[in-house]
């Protein structure tokens, strides 16, 4: 496993660890009880019976990433699950000849790892850390065996995974099917202030992405990401300030998903 990683001392480690001094490290605010976890009715897999929280809380190992970490590495052999609780992490897959293709950016709530764990095969993509996040890791053994106690926890599971299969297809669709790479483009951005429209201004986001990572997401050339921007600038679609940009345009975005 490469990365280093921190991990609050509240429950016996079966990871490599360096445990950090304070409950806040990188700034975050620690959720040490799922029981306790202020958006625990947000979150599907942790919207639990008491009984089943308390268990989950039981074998929870609960660990603080900084960014740059690696929670696993594709083609590894799977250990367990990670519970994403605060932060974004990259999920990505890579050829033999080295190309690299971004499946998904991981949001809190996330369940990492589960394919495998579940099939007791090896990881199927890497997991890399955008931002500081806390994410807590069940040995395999455990959360089988949870599953098996709690039929509750096992039909989320079930319904994970075919939301998994789903999304996956929705994907393969827009990188296979768009006609063009300002279509794939403007897809990615309408989505990502989607996801992040939550109380705040609709059409603005922060984006802690390098050209390179767009590419990689939606299938094209960092070159071609980077004219892309740059176009969108000039016709006014886009307004980009740092790591943030703002939708100025979004009718118009709209129409070239659309193929207008």
């Amino acid at each position: 496993m490469s990365g280093r990683f921190n991990v609050v001392p509240n429950r016996k480690p079966r990871l490599p660890v360096m445990v950090t001094q304070g409950k806040t490290p990188y700034g975050l605010e620690i959720i040490e009880n799922c029981l306790a976890c202020p958006v625990r009715q947000d979150r599907i897999f942790c919207n639990l019976s008491p009984e089943g929280v308390q268990r989950l809380d039981e074998i929870t190992t609960t660990a603080v990433y900084p960014k740059g970490a690696t929670l696993f590495v594709q083609g590894q052999v799977g250990h367990g699950v990670f519970i994403l609780c605060t932060g974004r992490v990259k999920l990505s897959t890579s050829s033999s000849d080295g190309k690299t293709l971004i499946l998904k950016i991981a949001d809190p709530g996330d369940l990492l790892g589960l394919p495998a764990t579940i099939s007791g095969r090896p990881y199927e993509a890497s997991a890399d850390v955008l931002e500081p996040c806390q994410a807590n890791f069940i040995h395999s053994a455990d959360f089988l065996n949870f599953l098996r106690d709690f039929g509750e926890a096992a039909v989320r599971v079930a319904q994970e995974l075919g939301a998994k299969y789903q999304s996956a297809l929705e994907e393969l669709k827009n990188i296979g099917l768009s006609r063009s790479t300002s279509e794939k483009l403007a897809r990615f951005l309408l989505d990502w202030t989607a996801r992040q429209a939550r109380g705040g201004e609709p059409l603005r986001a922060t984006l802690a992405l390098t050209h390179e990572e767009i590419a990689q997401m939606i299938g094209a050339s960092r070159e071609t990401v980077t004219r892309l921007f740059a176009e969108f600038k000039r016709k006014n679609l886009l307004e980009i300030k740092g790591s943030s940009f703002l939708i100025k345009d979004k009718a118009a975005l709209e129409e070239i998903v659309a193929g207008a």
